[in-house]
């Protein structure tokens, strides 16, 4: 499975983004997904994860409430809509593909990521 991220920019705080992560070939509905990130200077943390069928959701607390992770299997893509974003959002985004999990171990494939930046 190849991952694309994409969707990050610069925003406002309070503003909002939707960011996408698709994915090649036929098997992404058999994957769980997640969503990571990476801010400067500090190590990568979770975000979300959405099991296979989209049944079920987990998300960090640092983000539940604002954070919202869904996907399309039928245009295999992934997305994670973004509300009331705070400066401490900044970071580089990457979307995996792997296990309902919250630890990058459980991820077998990774995309290149999308830079969020949110000014204060």
């Amino acid at each position: 499975v190849q991952l694309q991220a994409s969707g990050g920019g610069l925003v406002q705080a309070g503003g909002s983004l939707r960011l996408s992560c698709a994915a090649s070939g036929r098997t992404f509905k058999r994957y769980a997904m997640g969503w990571f990130r990476q801010a400067p200077g500090k190590e990568r943390e979770f975000v979300a994860t959405i099991s296979y069928s989209g049944a079920n959701t987990y998300y960090a607390d640092s983000v539940k409430g604002r954070f919202t992770i869904s996907r399309d299997n039928d245009k295999n893509t992934m997305y994670l809509q973004m509300i009331s974003l705070k400066p401490e959002d900044t970071a580089v985004y990457y979307c995996a593909a792997g296990s309902t999990s919250e630890y990058e171990y459980d991820y077998d494939y990774w995309g290149q990521g999308t830079l969020v930046t949110v000014s204060s």
